[in-house]
């Protein structure tokens, strides 16, 4: 048996590995890949130490710190835990289940889907949530980017250096990416952004060959004719495994005593971005992750 599983490998989860490793816990993480968010991001310029990086270089950066200890990684999905007596069975997709006396979870968000027709079908043929690893694909490429955040902004930004035309769709009236970022798309000359714009189907059959949206205000569909789409709006937490034993609040984010991180259930301590953290950056992912490592440690000197 295990002393500690930790799920998930973003920040949280690899610096949560790290201390971990450091304390001499007997240690397993499981992550379905070390991509996630910080991956999925273009250009990261507030982590201290690097003034701009990319996120899979620096998401690399900390996997390669976290393999330079002992602790065994499995890359796969997690299905469900559960908890007998005083030890956690972690199944994963697999059907491989593993046992250990106390869990991190570090899942973080997976990407929110827009929800219309078209968009399960065309998942892969087309659609993406990740810019970073799907925008070489859509060479010379009619791209839409569903989202007039700053990830949506940044998509658009990289797009330009592959696709013929970019457009931004916007469901509200504002674009609210930072104003530094829509000064960069805008010196591009080449995105046109698209406010007040319901998606409402997204067209193809074996690949995306165009969208229907809504103009909000005079409520005409319209069509681009785009072959590709970048669906950024925002994510939602990774918890579909671990329902019973946590409590959520209204996002859907599992509440921790923000003492120790821990949940409801002793010795089932959660980190990063799927907890009700108040904001979601990565170094404070990683710095919970360190909390989330010392305090299991902590209580695994009960047994």
């Amino acid at each position: 048996m295990l002393d500690l599983i930790i799920i998930g490998g973003g920040p949280a989860g690899i610096t949560a590995g790290i201390y971990a490793a450091r304390k001499k816990i007997n240690t397993l993480l499981i992550t379905k890949d070390f991509i996630g968010q910080t991956g999925r991001a273009f250009f990261i310029e507030n982590y201290p130490g690097f003034e701009r990086i990319s996120g899979l270089e620096l998401i690399e950066k900390f996997k390669k710190h976290l393999k330079k200890f002992e602790i065994e990684i499995k890359e796969v999905g997690v299905k469900k835990i559960r908890k007998v007596e005083n030890k956690f069975i972690v199944q994963t997709e697999k059907r491989k289940n593993f046992i250990s006396k106390a869990v991190i979870l570090a899942s973080g968000r997976d990407p929110r889907p827009l929800e219309v027709s078209g968009e399960k079908e065309l998942i892969g043929r087309g659609i993406s949530y990740c810019p970073t690893c799907d925008l070489p694909f859509f060479k010379n490429k009619e791209i839409a980017v569903i989202g007039a955040g700053n990830a949506g902004f940044n998509a658009a930004i990289e797009a330009v250096r592959y696709g013929n035309k970019v457009y931004i769709l916007e469901f509200s009236s504002k674009v609210i990416a930072d104003e530094i970022t829509q000064e960069r798309a805008k010196k591009t000359g080449k995105i046109k952004v698209i406010l007040n714009a319901e998606v409402k189907k997204i067209l193809g059959e074996k690949e995306v060959r165009g969208l229907i949206y809504q103009d909000r205000i005079s409520k005409k569909e319209k069509t681009l004719n785009v072959q590709g789409i970048f669906i950024m709006i925002g994510e939602i937490p990774a918890t579909d495994y671990i329902k019973g034993l946590v409590d959520f609040n209204e996002k859907d984010e599992i509440i921790v005593d923000p003492k120790n991180l821990q949940t409801k259930t002793k010795g089932l301590f959660a980190c990063g971005d799927v907890n009700n953290v108040l904001c979601g950056q990565i170094v404070i992912a990683a710095g919970s992750g360190a909390k989330a490592a010392l305090s299991a440690y902590e209580y695994l000197q009960k047994f």
